[in-house]
C-alpha cells in the first residue's frame, strides 16, 4: 500500500507533517487527485489550483495552493496528502443555501433584507459563507441602532440539511425605538434655546396636535437637523456658523436618549460689494437686474444660492444648458461685511438633437409631440421644457411626466431630450344599478374615452335612466383638428325628464338636441370656444305653481291637442378659459378660470340668455405637494331678454339653476338648495293665495363656493398616491330668483317651514370629507358631509357616491 505524507493540516504552517524529515522533501507532481467533490465540477477545482502535473510542490507552493481553494469561496475545508508522486486534494465543500427565511422583521421589508444579502453574494442556490454572517448580523443591527432601536438583536441560524444543503433564517428581534428624553443646545447666545429647538423634527417634548415632529431618535434625521439649524443660522447673516460637535448619550436601560449640540454661532454679516463677472453672452445688462440681492442687507445662504439659480435659469433660456454660476464670498472680520464675487461660465450653447419617448404603449408619439414646446434642432431651453413638461401633464392622460436633457456622447454641444411618461386609465366605464325612495329603481352606463385609441381625441357615450329621467348622449371633440390647435367638437343628446320625481316641481319635459363647437387658443394659458345649438323641448302645461304659471300666462303658450308646448331654440355661445393647473386630474398647483354665455337667436321661441365664471385654485403647502389648500368659486345668472305681447321675457323655468348634491353643496341632496316651489290655490289658480312646498323650483342666479384642505391619504404606498385623493371641505352656497315677485301673494299654511324664495342671503352651509379614486372602471368619489346651515325643510344627505364622474 503506498505510504501518505501529510503536506498541509494547517493555514499557519503552510504543511502538516507525518514525520519531520519527510515533510521537508519536495516533490515533482506527476498525478493530481480532488476528493470530496460534490457541486464543484472538477474543472473548475483544477482552475483555482495552482499546482500543475510536473511542478515542483514544495511548503511555499503548498500554502499558496491551500490559500487559493479557500478564495475560491467554494470550500469549507482543504488538505493537500502526497500518495507517492501524487497530489491528493482532500475538499469540504461549502453548503448550499436551499432557503432564505426571516422572522420578526416589521422595519425592514423583505425585499430590503434580500437585496442587501444579494449584495454580500448571500442568495439561494449559492454556497454559504459562514464566515460573513456576524457581519452581515451586525450590518443589519446598525439599521437598527440608526432608527434609534438599541435594543435590536439580530441571530443568524444556519440548519443543515440532506446533499450538504442548509437553510439560513434570520431572527429579529426589533425591540422599541429609544425617545429622545431631552435636546441640549450650548453655544447659543444670539437666539433662545426654545426658538432652535423648534427648527428641528426631532422633539424632546411632542404636543398631541404637532403631528409633524418627532420623539423617536433617528440618526439620519438628526443629519438633517443639523443641517437645517445651519441654515437658519446662515440664513440670518451668520456666516460662520458650525456646529463643534454632537453628543448622543444613552438611558441605562437603552430606551432614552439625551442629544447635546455645541455650536459656534459667530457674527452676524452683511453684504458690502456685489460683483458679477465672467462671459454673460451680451446679457450682462439683464443678469445685472435680475440679482436680487442688495447691498447693505444681512447676508443669507439661501438668498446667494437662490441668486446662482436665477442667473443658471436665465442663461438656459438662451441655450446655455449647463451653466457654471459660482459665489465666493470674501469676509471681513473686522467690519463684519462680506464682498460676493459671483462668476458666470455659460459653456457652450446646447442645442436639441433628438426628442425621445418612453413609456406611453397607448398614446401615439404625435400626440405627446404637438404639445412640446421644445423642438429638435433648436436651443435647449429650460423655459420650452418646463412649459412642455406642464401642457404634457394637463392632458390628463399620464399619472407622471418627466423630462430630462442628457448630453449627446462627445459632443457638449448636443443634448437629446428624454420624456418618459406613465399612462394612467384615461377611459372609464360607469354603470350601477341602485334604488332609492325618490329615484326609484335606476340604471346608469357608459363609456368615455380622453384619449381614443390614443390619439388624443376624446368620445364618450352615456346612458341614463331611473324613475325621473332617462338621457342618451352621444360625443366626441378632436382637439387637434387643425396642426394650430383648433379643436372641433360636437355632441347630440336626448332627455326624457319627469321633474316632479326629481325633488322639482311638477313638469313633464322632452328634449332632443344638437350643438357643435370650436376651440380657438389664445396663447399656452387662454381658449376660446365658439358653440352653435339646437334643443327641442317639449313641454307638459302645468299650472298649479305660481312660477310656472307666470312663464306659460307672460309667453302665451298655445298648447299642441295632446297638451304639450314646443319649443324651438337656437343658440350662440362663447366660453373663454384660462388655465394654469399643473395636471389634468387631482391638480396640486395653479389656478383655473372660466366664463362662459350662451344666448338665444332670432328664430327661437324663447328669448333668453345665461352666464357664469367659475375660478378654482391651489396653493401647496410643501414641495412634494402633499398638502394642498384649494379654493373654488361659481357664479351664475340667467333671464329673459326683450319683450312678447308686451311682457318681459324671463329664465325659463327648465333653464333655472339648483345646489346640492356631489359637487356644489355636498350634504344637501340633488336639487335641494334653491327657492321653494308655491303651490296655487287649486279652488282658484288665479288668486293671490299659495302654499310653499319642500320641492324646489330653481333660481335664475346662483353663488357657490368652496374650501378644502388635500391631505395624503392614510395608509396608501407612493405607489398608489397619485390615484387617491382625500378632502376635508367647506362648501357654502345658495340659490335665488330675481324676476319673481313673491310679495304679489299671500302666503297660506307652511310659510314658516318651507318659504325659501327670492332673498340670496337664504345661505347653505356644510363640512366634511371626500375620498376621489381613479379606478380602472373611472373615478370614483365618496362623500361624507354635514351640513351646519341650513333653511327649514331642507332635504339633507350624509353619504354620497358616484362612479364615473369626471373630475
Amino acid at each position: 500500500m503506498a505510504f501518505k505524507k501529510v503536506l498541509t493540516a494547517s493555514c499557519l504552517l503552510a504543511c502538516s507533517l507525518i514525520g519531520q524529515a519527510q515533510a521537508a522533501d519536495a516533490f515533482i507532481v506527476k498525478d493530481i487527485r480532488i476528493e470530496g467533490l460534490q457541486r464543484v465540477t472538477l474543472g473548475a477545482a483544477l482552475l483555482s489550483l495552482p499546482v500543475r502535473v510536473g511542478d515542483k510542490l514544495d511548503s511555499n507552493t503548498s500554502a499558496n495552493a491551500v490559500k487559493r481553494l479557500y478564495s475560491s469561496g467554494n470550500f469549507d475545508d482543504v488538505k493537500l496528502l502526497r500518495d507517492g508522486d501524487a497530489l491528493v486534494v482532500q475538499v469540504k465543500e461549502r453548503p448550499t443555501i436551499s432557503q432564505i427565511e426571516f422572522d420578526g422583521n416589521k422595519d425592514i421589508k423583505e425585499e430590503q433584507l434580500k437585496q442587501t444579502l444579494e449584495s454580500s453574494g448571500v442568495r439561494v442556490g449559492e454556497a454559504l459563507d459562514r464566515t460573513m454572517l456576524r457581519s452581515l448580523e451586525k450590518s443589519l443591527e446598525d439599521f437598527y441602532y440608526g432608527v434609534g432601536k438599541y435594543s435590536a438583536k439580530v441571530q443568524a441560524v444556519v440548519t443543515p440539511l440532506p446533499r450538504n444543503r442548509v437553510n439560513l433564517k434570520f431572527k429579529f428581534i426589533e425591540g422599541v425605538s429609544a425617545k429622545i428624553q431631552q435636546i441640549n443646545i450650548v453655544g447659543n447666545t444670539k437666539f433662545p434655546e426654545e426658538k432652535l429647538i423648534a427648527q428641528l423634527s426631532l422633539r424632546d417634548d411632542v404636543p398631541w396636535w404637532n403631528f409633524m415632529a418627532d420623539q423617536k431618535y433617528q440618526k439620519q434625521k438628526l443629519e438633517a437637523d443639523i443641517e437645517t439649524l445651519r441654515s437658519y443660522y446662515m440664513n440670518r447673516g451668520y456666516a460662520k456658523f458650525k456646529v463643534n460637535s454632537t453628543q448622543v448619550s444613552m438611558t441605562p436601560d437603552r430606551k432614552g436618549l439625551y442629544v447635546t449640540l455645541n455650536i459656534h454661532e459667530g457674527e452676524q454679516y452683511t453684504i458690502n460689494n456685489i460683483d458679477l463677472k465672467g462671459n454673460f453672452e451680451g446679457h450682462g445688462a439683464e443678469m445685472r437686474n435680475l440679482i436680487p440681492l442688495e447691498k447693505g442687507a444681512m447676508y443669507s445662504a439661501a438668498d446667494v444660492t437662490h441668486t446662482e439659480e436665477v442667473l443658471s435659469k436665465y442663461l438656459g433660456r438662451f441655450g446655455y444648458a449647463y451653466p457654471k454660476v459660482t459665489t465666493y464670498p470674501s469676509m471681513n472680520d473686522e467690519t463684519k461685511q462680506v464682498d460676493l464675487n459671483i462668476n458666470v461660465e455659460p459653456g457652450p450653447r446646447v442645442y436639441v438633437r433628438r426628442i425621445n419617448f418612453t413609456g406611453n404603449q397607448i398614446t401615439k408619439d404625435e400626440v405627446l409631440r404637438r404639445e412640446m414646446r421644445q423642438m429638435e434642432g433648436a436651443w435647449l431651453s429650460g423655459d420650452k421644457i418646463e412649459s412642455s413638461k406642464a401642457r404634457l401633464d394637463k392632458l390628463g392622460y399620464f399619472e407622471k411626466v418627466d423630462v430630462q436633457p442628457h448630453r449627446v456622447a462627445g459632443r457638449e454641444d448636443q443634448a437629446d431630450l428624454d420624456v418618459d411618461v406613465k399612462e394612467r386609465s384615461v377611459g372609464s366605464i360607469n354603470g350601477g344599478i341602485g334604488y332609492g325612495t325618490e329615484s326609484g329603481m335606476s340604471f346608469q352606463a357608459g363609456i368615455q374615452q380622453d384619449n381614443f385609441f390614443g390619439s388624443g381625441n376624446k368620445g364618450a357615450i352615456n346612458f341614463e335612466t331611473n324613475k325621473y329621467s332617462r338621457n342618451v348622449e352621444l360625443s366626441f371633440t378632436d382637439p387637434y383638428f387643425t396642426v394650430d390647435g383648433v379643436s372641433l367638437g360636437g355632441k347630440v343628446y336626448y332627455n326624457k325628464f319627469t321633474a316632479g320625481d326629481a325633488n322639482l316641481v311638477d313638469y313633464d319635459n322632452e328634449t332632443v338636441g344638437a350643438r357643435v363647437s370650436l376651440g380657438y387658443p389664445l396663447d399656452e394659458l387662454n381658449n376660446l370656444e365658439y358653440g352653435l345649438g339646437y334643443e327641442h323641448n317639449k313641454l307638459s302645461k302645468t299650472t298649479n305653481y305660481a312660477q310656472i304659471n307666470k312663464f306659460w300666462y307672460i309667453n302665451s303658450i298655445d298648447l299642441t291637442d295632446d297638451g304639450h308646448a314646443i319649443f324651438d331654440d337656437y343658440d350662440v355661445s362663447l366660453t373663454w378659459t384660462r388655465n394654469n393647473l399643473n395636471k389634468g386630474v387631482f391638480p396640486t398647483q395653479g389656478n383655473r378660470q372660466q366664463a362662459s354665455g350662451k344666448i338665444t337667436i332670432p328664430g327661437s321661441d324663447l328669448q333668453f340668455y345665461k352666464i357664469s365664471f367659475e375660478d378654482a385654485h391651489y396653493y401647496p403647502f410643501d414641495r412634494d405637494h402633499f398638502w394642498v389648500v384649494a379654493g373654488r368659486f361659481k357664479t351664475a345668472y340667467g333671464n329673459g331678454y326683450g319683450q312678447k305681447d308686451g311682457y318681459d321675457q324671463v329664465l325659463p323655468f327648465f333653464e333655472n339653476y339648483y345646489a346640492g348634491g356631489s359637487q356644489w353643496m355636498r350634504g344637501f341632496r340633488s336639487n335641494a338648495v334653491g327657492p321653494r316651489a308655491l303651490q296655487l290655490d287649486r279652488s282658484d289658480i288665479s288668486g293671490p293665495m299659495v302654499y310653499p312646498e319642500s320641492k324646489t323650483v330653481g333660481g335664475n342666479a346662483l353663488a357657490v363656493a368652496s374650501a378644502e384642505l388635500i391631505v395624503p391619504t392614510p395608509f396608501v404606498s407612493d405607489t398608489y398616491r397619485g390615484q387617491l385623493r382625500t378632502t376635508f371641505f367647506y362648501d357654502v352656497g345658495t340659490v335665488w330668483d330675481t324676476t319673481f315677485d313673491d310679495s304679489l301673494y299671500t302666503c297660506g299654511y307652511a310659510c314658516d317651514r318651507y318659504y325659501d324664495y327670492a332673498s340670496p342671503s337664504n345661505i347653505r352651509m356644510s363640512v366634511g370629507i371626500s375620498l376621489q379614486w381613479l379606478s380602472p372602471m373611472g373615478p370614483l368619489v365618496f362623500s361624507f358631509a354635514q351640513p351646519i346651515k341650513k333653511m327649514s325643510g331642507d332635504q339633507t344627505e350624509v353619504f354620497n357616491f358616484n362612479i364615473g364622474r369626471t373630475f
